[in-house]
């Protein structure tokens, strides 16, 4: 086994971050010793998630076995989760903003079974691939506000924001958010562009119709209010675990929580 030097752009603050969080777990477990220090056991969590290191270089970059490294692992990965907003919390930010920028992203998963057409859930048909499907806001300035729990990748964004109660929780707060297309009637305050395929009132069917010269302004306008939520996006997908989500899908949540706890804290 080869050992290197190597490095993370991730900052000291967020480290003293997650080191703190579990230092305070163990003093609530009345942990005595372990073979990893709170500082050495956060470096690893965040080894794991910036760079997408496997439990088996982990274990040998810190001199431990490879089940001591996947129950660190395990055990920080649900420490720091527990730390990460509530959509209440995050729609008390999101009452501070003038506005907020509402997307959805596609995080691609591999370990989905296929039998008996079970793997359906996950495929999404926009992006022609397995994966979840997860729920962004982020303030006008593209940083993140609020990333929700992942649902399988075949949901409708629209669908999706609705089963976290996204639509209602902005209304009731009275906070505009802009969204792209997807989100057209998901919600009083949520505002998406204009299209120009709509449902006809009398056959039920979807027509197309010109978009007039103020619909295009209005358009343009919108674009360039959204744009800077695709941000909030790109920050997720810079930790490297969540470009391809090696896990069961039902770790995906935990995965979203760990690191939208440390981008807000760190």
């Amino acid at each position: 086994m080869l050992v290197y030097p190597s490095a993370m752009s991730v900052s000291t603050k967020a480290l003293t971050f997650v080191t703190d969080a579990l230092r305070a777990h163990r003093v609530a477990q009345g942990t005595r010793w372990r073979l990893l220090s709170s500082g050495r056991q956060a470096l690893m969590l965040l080894a794991h998630l910036r760079k997408g290191e496997t439990y088996r270089d982990l274990a040998a970059g810190f001199g431990v076995g490879v089940t001591t490294a996947y129950r660190y692992l395990r055990e920080a990965l649900s420490v720091v989760a527990a730390v990460a907003p509530t959509l209440e919390q995050a729609i008390q930010v999101a009452t501070r903003k003038a506005y907020v920028v509402l997307d959805g992203t596609l995080l691609r998963i591999d370990r989905v079974a296929m039998a008996s057409g079970k793997d359906r859930a996950y495929y999404s048909g926009k992006h022609k691939a397995h994966g979840v499907n997860v729920q962004v806001i982020a303030d006008p300035c593209g940083r993140l506000i609020w990333a929700s729990p992942a649902l399988p990748g075949a949901r409708h964004d629209a669908g999706a924001a609705a089963e976290h109660g996204i639509p209602q929780a902005l209304a009731a707060a009275d906070v505009t958010a802009y969204a792209d297309s997807a989100y057209h009637g998901a919600g009083s305050t949520i505002r998406a562009p204009f299209r120009r395929a709509r449902r006809d009132r009398t056959s039920h069917r979807f027509v197309s119709r010109p978009l007039s010269a103020g619909m295009k302004a209005v358009n343009r306008a919108h674009s360039a209010l959204r744009a800077p939520g695709e941000r909030a996006n790109a920050d997720l997908k810079n930790w490297r675990i969540l470009r391809k989500i090696r896990s069961s899908p039902a770790d995906a949540s935990t995965l979203v929580n760990t690191i939208q706890a440390v981008i807000l804290n760190g």
